[in-house]
């Protein structure tokens, strides 16, 4: 499950037309947003914070795999610590689901009816027998044979198995239906004959104000691999800082997506196994004046070292890696350390006054130059912490790292750009 959410919210009251060549954007609403189904008032920003590191880190189990050695769309993202959710419309009639979007995973599916086993839900399940576009695909069809964990059931239909690091799961039909996504253009895109899982048991962490997953990954499977033809594998997201929870970003698709202008920076993606995750190449990070060479993680020690995730919170990095990474942040800070939230290892009065060192995160042909706010959290009124930690050794470029910054994916030429910007006017 995303740990971080972006939540995408698109309108749901907008005619159904189809996909045309163009841009278009879609609001991202973050999970613990006072615009959020999510939002608890009662919470404290240390719990929320709290809450996004035991999510983050229940997610990393995902990316330990053994398989490792132009239409443009739009969507608003809301700031603090979550899950992101993304309303979208499935079947004809169209019926509104909100599901959790997810760039760690491909299936889009969402809870059906007759359900053998479902988590609670506030909203309808969907009824495949009330769409008319609903087809059921075979177990012979390529779409069933290139998704992992697939069964043929009697009547010859495909069935998916998919769980999730935080031991959710979801079982049930792949389908295709029309899925229709509106956007702040004002003009839906219909996208007919997607494939989507039509889960009938299901279970785990999931809250009842969502439906299902929505995946934003790489594989064939995903919303952004099955609209690739109509945004010519465009898009992009701006992530708000969490201290201004309320406000609204997008997520853009197409030629809204493309990042320009002065101040960007690109680095290739690296194709790689599973190619769900989007893998980038981190060569060193720079902390102060000092330069800590990367020698490489779980996932190699040369290309596609490191993933980038929008719903992982913290930067993870190495062991060994992450010590010297967080030896030149101590010896550069004059300020007393204290004990801070259960995963963050480095953490400081926030009463005293202290200067933060500039930290520079050198991917290949990339030099990001990370903002004091992406690099240390106010998690309370006491403690102040790096927002970089180590676990095993898995390397994972986190979302605080990369709020304020318009980051854009070109799938078609393989690259991730990075453009310093003020998220709340983009």
């Amino acid at each position: 499950m995303a740990a971080i959410v972006l939540v995408i919210l698109a309108l749901s009251t907008l005619c159904s037309i189809e996909a045309q060549k163009g841009g278009f954007s879609v609001e991202l609403i973050h999970r613990d947003s006072i615009n959020s189904p999510f939002y608890n008032p009662l919470e404290t920003t240390s719990d929320r914070v709290t809450n996004a590191l035991r999510r983050s880190f229940n997610r990393v189990h995902r990316f330990k795999t053994n398989s490792v050695p132009t239409t443009a769309a739009e969507s608003d993202l809301t700031a603090d610590s979550g899950e992101y959710l993304m309303k979208i419309s499935l079947g004809t009639p169209r019926f509104d689901i909100v599901a959790i979007a997810d760039t760690g995973s491909d299936l889009i599916w969402t809870q059906c009816k007759p359900c053998s086993q479902c988590f609670k839900q506030d909203a309808p399940f969907f009824d495949p027998s009330k769409s008319s576009t609903y087809r059921k695909i075979s177990c012979s069809a390529s779409q069933c044979i290139d998704l992992e964990r697939t069964s043929c059931s009697t009547d010859h239909s495909c069935q998916y198995a998919v769980s999730y690091g935080d031991s959710s799961f979801s079982d049930g039909d792949l389908a295709a239906d029309t899925l229709t996504l509106a956007s702040t253009t004002g003009r839906p895109v219909a996208l007919p004959k997607t494939v989507i899982g039509c889960g009938t048991f299901n279970g785990g962490t999931f809250d009842e104000k969502t439906s299902g997953i929505i995946g934003l990954g790489g594989g064939q499977v995903s919303l952004i691999s099955q609209l690739r033809t109509s945004v010519a594998g465009k898009f992009s997201y701006c992530l708000l800082p969490i201290s201004q929870a309320g406000n609204s970003s997008k997520i853009n698709f197409g030629s809204n997506a493309i990042v320009s202008g002065p101040g960007v920076v690109s680095t290739p993606l690296v194709k790689k196994s599973p190619d769900t995750f989007y893998f980038l190449t981190l060569e060193a990070i720079t902390v102060g004046t000092k330069r800590i060479k990367f020698t490489g993680s779980s996932l190699g020690s040369e290309e596609g070292n490191i993933i980038i995730d929008s719903g992982t919170t913290l930067t993870l990095l190495p062991s060994d890696f992450y010590s010297e990474v967080e030896s030149a942040m101590t010896s550069q800070i004059s300020a007393k350390r204290i004990e801070g939230p259960e995963g963050l290892s480095l953490c400081y009065n926030a009463k005293d006054e202290f200067k933060i060192p500039d930290v520079t995160v050198h991917f290949t042909n990339a030099d990001v130059k990370l903002k004091p706010l992406n690099t240390f959290i106010r998690v309370s009124d006491t403690a102040i912490c790096f927002t970089f930690n180590s676990l095993d050794d898995v390397a994972i470029y986190g979302n605080l790292s990369q709020m304020d910054f318009l980051i854009g994916y070109d799938t078609e030429k393989q690259t991730v750009s990075f453009k310093p910007t003020d998220c709340s006017r983009n």
